[in-house]
């Protein structure tokens, strides 16, 4: 009787321990990969929306996220109206108009043709604080992994054009949310494909 209990201890505790290494096994199976899969598809073709209305831009803003940095337009009062848009890639940014070069920092550079002045149509009063050849008011983009310098060229003719210098000719995309447009730029080419 006593080697019977022996006998079913044992099994008792070996169970338990088999038990505590498939848990083991299955949390770590389970836990997060330390890498981020940052798998986009997004191209660094142009990419481009016609406008369906033109309301003037307040604000241009920037933040930083896992896989890409983000810029953001502010246009309120778009309503349903859809915010059009070129962006892609150039050799050198030439402002609007006058033809004027401004340099703009980085690898490469996004030219960013937002259909929304930066100043009221009616009145000519700026609704956005951008001077031409100057960074963008309040856009800080230390610590940032692909934007390097952000420029303002001008409002002309119903549309804003800014210089975005980001690290190197990598993969965007561009969307508009609500009364904001937004343009992503990934972090690396492996997150592009």
């Amino acid at each position: 009787m006593r080697r019977l209990g022996t006998t079913l201890a044992a099994l008792v505790l070996a169970s338990a321990g088999l038990a505590a290494t498939a848990t083991s096994a299955t949390a770590a199976a389970a836990a997060p990969a330390s890498a981020t899969a940052c798998a986009t598809g997004w191209g660094s073709t142009e990419k481009t929306a016609s406008p369906t209305g033109y309301t003037p831009l307040t604000d241009i803003r920037t933040g930083r996220h896992t896989c890409y940095d983000r810029m953001v337009f502010d246009v309120p009062g778009t309503g349903s109206n859809r915010i059009g848009y070129t962006v892609h890639y150039v050799n050198k940014l030439y402002q609007d108009g006058s033809g004027q070069f401004i340099p703009v920092g980085g690898g490469a550079v996004l030219e960013i043709r937002v259909a929304a002045p930066s100043y009221d149509p009616d009145t000519g009063a700026a609704t956005y604080p951008g001077r031409a050849g100057k960074p963008l008011p309040g856009v800080n983009l230390t610590g940032y992994k692909t934007f390097k310098d952000a420029r303002f060229a001008t409002s002309f003719e119903g549309e804003t054009q800014i210089g975005l210098g980001v690290r190197a000719r990598l993969p965007f995309r561009v969307f508009q949310t609500g009364e904001r447009l937004v343009i992503d730029v990934a972090h690396s080419w492996s997150a592009g494909r």
